[in-house]
């Protein structure tokens, strides 16, 4: 596929979704060492060092071009102060990955503040990303595999019209014992149903 590349924020209602920059880092650790936001993520509570190796591995994501690229995106809410005391504070962040060109597949991933819950701010942000996966990125099918334990990302997977395809016991190893994966997953035909169905109603 042709490279697709974020250089200017994306837009929504109350949101924008930018590439990180360094400064972000007070932000990202403040939700990066949350005991309830890595309770069903592969990786664990990061202290601030490793959250700024962290971040310095995804300032360089994003782009999509070939299999296994990944695109990690910033979701800042204008008008609440950053942490770092510079700009605006970053909520959470979105992720891409480009599982297969040839088969035009994608997968979202995401992690939000909890401070911040409960107010739409993640369905508004992932909904803006499925979008681009099925636009920009010309993606036939969606997924998003998660840990079936963990009910507030499988509500967001369903509000953003996927369905669960699969449910995969014992199936990874990780914090020291197995754990099952859910995939949630919607196609482009059904994606576009449901813009239209909205628009019907609108």
């Amino acid at each position: 596929m042709s490279l697709v590349t974020v250089h200017e924020p994306i837009q929504t209602e109350r949101l924008v979704l930018r590439p990180f920059v360094e400064t972000d880092l007070d932000d990202v650790y403040a939700y990066q060492s949350i005991p309830e936001v890595v309770e069903f993520m592969l990786w664990s509570l990061r202290d601030r060092d490793e959250s700024r190796e962290h971040l310095a591995r995804r300032l360089k994501l994003t782009s999509l071009e070939n299999d296994n690229d990944i695109l990690v995106l910033a979701v800042v809410l204008p008008g609440e102060p950053s942490l770092g005391g510079s700009g605006d504070r970053v909520i959470g962040d979105l992720t891409v990955f480009l599982r297969s060109v040839s088969n035009r597949q994608a997968e979202l991933g995401w992690a939000f503040h909890p401070d911040f819950q409960h107010r739409g701010y993640a369905t508004e942000a992932a909904e803006r990303m499925l979008a681009f996966a099925f636009t920009e990125l010309n993606s036939h099918r969606v997924t998003a595999d998660l840990d079936p334990r963990n009910s507030a990302s499988a509500a967001l997977a369903t509000r953003l019209g996927m369905r669960q395809e699969a449910h995969f016991r014992e199936d990874i190893f990780t914090k020291g014992a197995f754990a099952d994966t859910a995939i949630y997953a919607i196609l482009r035909s059904e994606w576009d149903s449901g813009r239209s169905a909205q628009g019907s109603r609108a």
